[in-house]
């Protein structure tokens, strides 16, 4: 049985992270530890970082977030050890993920960001992806920090409607015209 609390918070971060098809940001995991008071926020940054520096799962900064998957050395290590895991971790775990998969699908699956790539324009990367593909990605050039960081916080919101509006002109253009 597991003696050290950081182990079994290890233990149930891996499960987390194989029990889905995409990534968890930082976010995700510390709601789920924070709300069921399993540890503090500082504890589990340690967690993961000890995982990350022991290559069983990858952080990916992505735009203000970090998303996190399992490696193959971290899906072996809880194959191993997954029996540590006491089964109210693991009810806990599950409802969670159960309850709250679409929006945590959601919101790591559309992503924005943007750079400067000029000296007077910016760049915004918006993308969106269903499992591990990505079904849509747009680069737009803007002329200001402004405009770029709008668009960036607009993309959640509105990715659905460019895609399905992007989907319907392309489709149909040819017999438009």
């Amino acid at each position: 049985m597991i003696q050290e609390p950081e182990t079994l918070y290890k233990l149930m971060s891996l499960y987390m992270l194989e029990k889905v098809n995409f990534p968890l940001t930082n976010s995700q995991l510390s709601s789920f530890f924070l709300d069921k008071e399993y540890t503090t926020y500082f504890t589990l940054q340690s967690v993961l970082n000890d995982l990350v520096d022991a290559n069983l799962i990858t952080a990916k900064q992505v735009g203000n977030a970090t998303h996190y998957e399992i490696t193959d050395d971290g899906k072996q290590t809880l194959d191993f050890f997954v029996s540590d895991i006491s089964d109210a971790a693991i009810r806990d775990m599950d409802d969670y993920l159960e309850k709250n998969k679409f929006s945590m699908r959601s919101e790591a699956g559309v992503t924005a960001e943007y750079f400067k790539s000029s000296s007077d324009s910016y760049t915004v990367h918006c993308t969106a992806r269903e499992a591990q593909t990505t079904i849509l990605s747009i680069d737009i050039a803007v002329p200001d920090e402004n405009i770029a960081e709008a668009m960036c916080t607009n993309w959640k919101t509105v990715s659905q409607k460019v895609y399905s509006n992007l989907m319907h002109a392309l489709m149909n253009n040819s017999k438009e015209g």
